[in-house]
């Protein structure tokens, strides 16, 4: 399958297909629900999709280390390493560095402006230094660079429908969704690492700080509390899909069941979380594999749907002038995952 991608994409050059393998692994052993959404695109597409995470995942796991003996000093002076191979590797299109190969060459493939990948690196530096938000406003300054320039990447392998302008508020705010649920679903092992990514503001008002919910993940009991606090921020996150939800619409046929799978997954984690009691200090929320499976199938069918229409097309429309497919209505989408059916 990898192979198939690469010829797909016109991937020619063995150190580049060895550089994009590399990113795909990386893709399919950390993010399952990513990755499965991944397998929905395209086949010429989904290469490039694997560079953008597997750049992203590298970037993280250095802030996210799990040595013990490696400290912020070591970890901030391996992510300035990575910045300089990235400055240098969108400059001259090539890198040593795998992850940074793969991105550089997608990068100019898809005209990715390189301001996205600054503003990942900052937040990425930030992670090192800054354990807590007193606001949103402030965790939102935060994830723009962290997850909004992610979807941002995003949108020029996706393709539009619409001016890329238009669509581009949409695809912020889906990757800025998708990290609120990993934050609300990561409580217990973010504050493991020292951060909370709640806003003060928000737990306060329902009576909450680091210290509670601290209290709380060390003796394994609950507080109604701490419940509330949670649930505001799911309905908050939730809120957010909406924001996102008529993005889809905006993308490309033959991209839509892949972010409409993963916008579905996602949105499932927060239903999980709820089933669970909110328990995320405990316990870690999953989506079912056999809901992963049912809405994986749907994707895949409607795939199969989007490019037999088009193959069979005499005519193929540029992108920015193709109508949308009223089939594909990210509304639905988003009242799916909400009810937990499809």
């Amino acid at each position: 399958m990898t192979a198939r991608e690469l010829d797909a994409a016109a991937i020619m050059d063995p150190a580049l297909r060895k550089a994009y393998t590399y990113c795909r692994q990386l893709n399919a052993h950390h993010g399952k629900t990513y990755f499965l959404a991944t397998r929905l695109l395209p086949a010429d597409r989904r290469s490039a999709v694997h560079a953008l995470y597997g750049f992203a995942r590298w970037a993280d796991d250095i802030v996210d280390s799990g040595d013990p003996s490696r400290s912020v000093t070591g970890r901030a002076a391996a992510l300035q390493r990575l910045a300089v191979q990235l400055r240098t590797g969108l400059r001259e299109g090539e890198s040593d560095q795998p992850v940074v190969h793969a991105l550089a060459d997608t990068a100019r493939r898809y005209a990715i402006d390189h301001q996205h990948f600054t503003d990942f690196m900052k937040a990425m530096h930030d992670d090192l230094s800054v354990t807590d938000y007193a606001t949103y406003a402030d965790l939102r300054r935060y994830m723009h660079g962290s997850a909004a320039v992610i979807g941002l990447q995003m949108l020029p392998v996706l393709g539009t429908v619409v001016p890329r302008a238009e669509a581009a508020p949409h695809a912020a705010a889906l990757g800025v969704a998708f990290q609120l649920t990993n934050f609300l679903r990561d409580v217990g092992e973010d504050l493991d690492r020292g951060r909370v990514y709640l806003p003060a503001d928000l737990m306060q008002a329902y009576g909450v700080d680091r210290q509670r919910l601290r209290w709380s993940r060390d003796t394994g009991r609950r507080d109604d509390r701490i419940t509330r606090a949670l649930r505001a921020f799911e309905a908050m996150t939730r809120g957010i899909y909406r924001e996102a939800a008529p993005g889809v619409a905006m993308l490309a046929p033959v991209s839509r069941p892949c972010i409409r799978t993963a916008f579905v997954l996602y949105a499932g984690i927060l239903d999980a979380i709820a089933a669970d009691g909110y328990a995320v200090l405990h316990q870690r929320a999953v989506v079912p594999r056999r809901r992963r499976t049912v809405v994986a199938l749907d994707g895949l069918v409607r795939i199969i749907h989007a490019r037999t229409r088009y193959r069979s097309a005499s005519h193929r429309p540029p992108l920015e002038h193709t109508p949308p497919d009223r089939g594909l209505s990210p509304a639905s989408g988003f009242r799916a995952a909400r009810k937990g059916a499809m």
